[in-house]
């Protein structure tokens, strides 16, 4: 019985004296149903783009971190080999890393 009204919505109550005054009098019963439009995209379009820049700022700045990790690697490691080769001098300017050959 319920062929004009689309799947899953219910159809509106007519007060029994407004269909008896219909009936009697011939007059069509005007039923006005509120529905709310919805002019706005949903946030789910909105999710997914999100979702992606957020992965792509959390893996740039964590290959920056392993960039920098590294490069204090470097430089701690550059620093020890200089202090094993040689004196580096503190009060003057005796910055020798590596031996002479003469």
């Amino acid at each position: 019985m319920n062929q004009h009204n689309p799947p899953g919505s219910i159809a509106p109550h007519i007060p029994a004296d407004a269909y008896r005054r219909a009936q009697a009098t011939g007059q069509p019963v005007v039923i006005v149903v509120h529905t709310t439009d919805h002019t706005g995209r949903p946030l789910g379009h909105y999710l997914y783009p999100l979702a992606v820049a957020g992965a792509a700022a959390i893996g740039i700045l964590a290959t920056v971190a392993a960039l920098i990790a590294l490069l204090d690697f470097a430089v701690h490691t550059a620093v020890t080999i200089g202090a094993a080769t040689g004196p580096i001098g503190i009060g003057g300017i005796s910055l020798k890393l590596a031996r002479s050959k003469g």
